[in-house]
């Protein structure tokens, strides 16, 4: 059965595999950040079990290991990697064209396609997928077909996967470590009763009563967050325990499926918004070497703005409806 420690298993291997060429390389903050990052990732399962035993010293090793990834980021300077020459890498892409996006649209047909028939599948009497882990486990699988199928679509050899997926990795540094980071404390904040306290000072500025009234606070307060913390993935836990579900599905008996897929979406226009989002909107800028620091956001605030109305017109218009 795949199941998502497969996955992580998966990324660990990669990210070792960075850590070795930049060790090679002796760009020692590179290779000691990824190798800590993917000897966390590797032990996640003993550290849980560990802990459920009330063994101390295998959490008190992973804490030690974030400090590490903190203490190292500062000094994880982009530096120069070593590319294809400019005109090579423009030949060959005038000689795939678009046959270059049939890999990258693998990405989601597959994760769909898992995510519909993958119960279906059953080898021996097991499920091939774990139920609860299903879309997830989809997504790896769907970036390994992706990763075999531009192996063969560009004729390039298995090694390229691992130098050009390494390059890419340290030109974000510690920012591809933001979604993650970001998204933990979404459930930290959950956790700590902070859905709570939105959930309190909602019902003091606006009238709990009216649909409308919480829907917008939802969905402006998803935007907030994510702008605050530069995801949505953080925003969502909050918002959702302290609006989402006392008010809009247990008060006035919104769809949770369809609130929670336009509610998501909502918060990441707050992404287009601000510079938290630093993978989004500061790294692009780096690797653009555009002159404004601030560039992409005043590129994309209005699409931002445009798609945060609308979505609140979807939210009020479906949720209630289906």
């Amino acid at each position: 059965m795949l199941k998502i420690e497969h996955a992580y298993w998966l990324i660990a291997l990669f990210l070792a595999g960075a850590a070795w060429l930049n060790l090679r390389e002796r760009r020692w903050p590179h290779a000691v950040f990824w190798a800590v990052l993917a000897a966390l990732l590797a032990g996640g399962d003993y550290v849980l079990a560990a802990t459920k035993a009330h063994h101390e010293l295998p959490a008190q090793l992973a804490g030690v290991g974030v400090i590490a990834l903190a203490a190292l980021s500062p000094r994880m300077q982009r530096g120069h990697l070593a590319e294809r020459d400019q005109a090579e890498r423009e030949a060959e892409a005038l000689r795939l064209r678009h046959r270059l996006f049939g890999p990258a649209l693998l990405i989601p047909l597959v994760t769909l396609l898992v995510a519909l028939f993958g119960g279906r599948l059953v080898i021996g009497g097991l499920p091939v997928f774990a139920k609860a882990q299903m879309t997830l486990t989809g997504l790896a699988l769907a970036c390994v077909v992706a990763l075999i199928a531009a192996l063969v679509v560009t004729r390039a050899k298995p090694s390229a996967g691992l130098t050009e997926g390494r390059r890419l990795l340290d030109t974000l540094g510690w920012a591809a470590l933001l979604p993650l980071t970001l998204a933990a404390l979404g459930g930290v904040f959950a956790a700590t009763g902070v859905g709570a306290a939105v959930a309190d000072l909602v019902r003091l500025l606006i009238p709990v009563q009216s649909a409308l009234a919480c829907v917008v606070a939802y969905g402006l307060g998803m935007v907030l967050f994510t702008a605050i913390m530069g995801n949505a993935f953080a925003a969502f836990p909050v918002l959702t325990a302290g609006v989402g579900l006392p008010l809009l599905i247990h008060l006035h008996g919104a769809n949770p499926a369809i609130l929670g897929a336009i509610g998501m979406v909502t918060g990441y226009c707050g992404t287009l918004f601000t510079p938290m989002a630093a993978n989004f909107n500061i790294v692009p800028v780096a690797l653009l070497e555009l002159p404004g620091q601030n560039d992409v956001i005043r590129a994309q605030w209005k699409t931002g703005a445009l798609l945060l109305v609308v979505n609140l017109l979807l939210m009020y218009f479906l949720v209630f409806r289906f």
